[in-house]
């Protein structure tokens, strides 16, 4: 027995007709549905394809796990002007280098420039975070298998130091190969180091130096200061870093053991700079001491460690190109 629409005189083409108890479904229907599966499961394998491609499903797997062979560093700060010069040497021989930086002092711009220069998966990964945050830092150490913490996150400009006396560092140079380099923000530019103001005088964006205390029981006048190359630096942390060992504490001091004057120090910055800075001498600075040099000797016998760069003047010209090249920090390059 035929079963037909009510109300019709024959069934309507595109619906199925039972038939003794069976029912029978549209070749057209069936044909539509198959073709929604078909198209559903291509697009699926397109995904999981692109998402393969993708450097963040490759590298999570290689930042979350120990792997033979290779270092996996934590290197706050390493946005800065150290802190990046730290990576560039980590992963310029094969470190796997985590990067967690809030950005408040230091570059997007270099970090930048390390993802250009390293690109594979699983070399570099950038966090932005802040490690006041203490569920942020939770968060970063449960997602990553950390081998060892490089930490130059910190709060290290002279002026906001005279409140809390020698709380840094005399730091100066960039990478020989002009690919980082010193790049503070305007707002922070007054705070900043020496070599800082002296390229800012170079270039006019001040109009001169200002030399704060000239009655120092120096040679000169005025304080002496041990001055270290950013690539001598970051020299000391990775040569410190491979004789590391769990449960074994290291303390060094860092430097050339050598000070030198601020007089000396301006007159190696108009020489490598070529030009001729006018400098004012005004009275001490608050927290000052006369004179600060390091006593290298400890780093020298155990880690074989010495400072190479200790030209002033040409550690001074090779910050001098950088600055030169990128009037804007890396806003120009970026």
């Amino acid at each position: 027995m035929l079963n037909f629409a009510r109300g019709r005189s024959q069934p309507r083409p595109t619906r199925s007709m039972p038939l003794s108890g069976m029912e029978y479904p549209d070749p057209k229907r069936k044909s539509n549905f198959v073709g929604k599966i078909l198209m559903a499961a291509t697009l699926t394998a397109l995904c999981i394809i692109m998402l393969k491609q993708s450097p963040n499903f490759n590298t999570l797997s290689r930042f979350s796990e120990h792997e033979e062979g290779v270092t996996h560093v934590l290197v706050t700060g390493g946005a800065g002007y150290i802190g990046s010069h730290a990576a560039l040497r980590l992963l310029k021989e094969s470190y796997r280098v985590t990067i967690v930086d809030n950005l408040s002092r230091g570059n997007i711009g270099a970090v930048k420039v390390l993802q250009k220069l390293f690109p594979e998966p699983g070399q570099l990964q950038f966090v932005y975070a802040d490690l006041g945050d203490a569920k942020a830092v939770n968060k970063i150490f449960s997602e990553n298998a950390f081998d060892a913490v490089m930490h130059f996150a910190a709060v290290a400009y002279v002026g906001e130091s005279t409140l809390d006396p020698l709380k840094y560092f005399n730091v100066i140079g960039s990478d020989p190969e002009g690919r980082l380099g010193e790049a503070p923000k305007p707002e922070l530019r007054e705070h900043g180091r020496i070599s800082g103001a002296c390229f800012d005088a170079a270039h006019g964006v001040i109009p001169g130096l200002k030399v704060k205390g000239t009655d120092y029981k120096t040679h000169d006048g005025t304080c002496i200061r041990d001055y270290i190359d950013v690539t001598d630096l970051v020299d000391a942390h990775v040569k410190a870093l491979k004789k590391a060992k769990p449960g074994e504490v290291g303390i060094y001091n860092v430097g050339t053991g050598r000070g030198r004057s601020v007089k000396e120090f301006v007159e190696a910055c108009k020489k490598a700079t070529g030009v001729e800075i006018k400098v004012d001498y005004l009275p001490r600075r608050p927290g000052d001491y006369a004179e600060v040099f390091s006593d290298p000797t400890k780093i020298r016998r155990e880690l074989n460690w010495t400072a190479q760069l200790t030209d002033l003047q040409e550690s001074l010209q090779i910050a001098w190109r950088w600055q030169k090249a990128h009037r804007d920090g890396y806003a120009a390059a970026s």
